[in-house]
């Protein structure tokens, strides 16, 4: 009898944790084979992201060292970012700030070719 309850107080958990989880994080870990894949992959999700993120909003030349460093420290605080976004629309964020500036860079990009057109004629 205590093992019945047992397993179903597990499931119960289990349903209470899946049903708090962000949408492509939950679909994420019902989907893949194992708990470990699953967490493996919100944080490469999370970390290829966040640097697309940087490199589209924020990233100067730099040296490569320099570069080494904040992508270094990006994967530190990206460790935290994935506990996160267990419960947090975390990757869901990251891809609207990723589409937000591919969506800035190609109207700045025409921009300028304009720009350059008129400039030469």
């Amino acid at each position: 009898m205590g093992l019945t309850m047992l397993v179903a107080t597990a499931q119960e958990e289990s349903a209470f944790v899946f049903g708090r989880m962000s949408g492509i994080t939950r679909y994420l870990y019902e989907h893949l084979p194992s708990y470990t894949i699953a967490g493996y992959v919100v944080f490469i999700l999370v970390f290829a992201l966040s640097a697309l993120v940087y490199k589209l909003g924020f990233a100067k030349k730099l040296p490569l060292l320099q570069n080494i460093v904040i992508y270094t420290f990006l994967l530190i605080g990206c460790m935290v970012l994935t506990f996160l976004a267990l419960f947090l629309p975390m990757v869901e964020g990251l891809l609207v700030a990723a589409l937000i500036l591919i969506v800035y860079k190609i109207r700045l990009k025409r921009e300028k070719a304009e720009e350059q057109n008129e400039a030469g004629v």
